[in-house]
């Protein structure tokens, strides 16, 4: 059951967040509504992020040797890159 109630906030920060809703197709009422869902439910105990479907199903994709260094991986593509 959908309940009205009235907030008060930031001219500033309800026209931001107005464009930010109309970018991501969904209307003010939804995005306050799931934002108050997520920090609602959240466990204070435990601080783990909650993976999504999307980024657990990519999860495995690549495998790399046990030691690859990334940093010096960034560094060797940066060199080349700026040679």
């Amino acid at each position: 059951m959908d309940v009205r109630f009235t907030l008060s906030i930031d001219d500033d920060i309800i026209k931001k967040a107005k464009e930010f809703a109309k970018k991501n197709n969904i209307s003010l009422s939804q995005l306050i509504e799931n934002y108050l869902s997520v920090v609602s439910t959240k466990d204070t105990h435990n601080n783990a992020i909650e993976i999504s479907p999307l980024v657990k199903s990519l999860s495995g994709v690549l495998e790399l040797p046990r030691n690859f260094n990334h940093k010096k991986d960034i560094s060797k593509h940066l060199q080349e890159k700026y040679k």
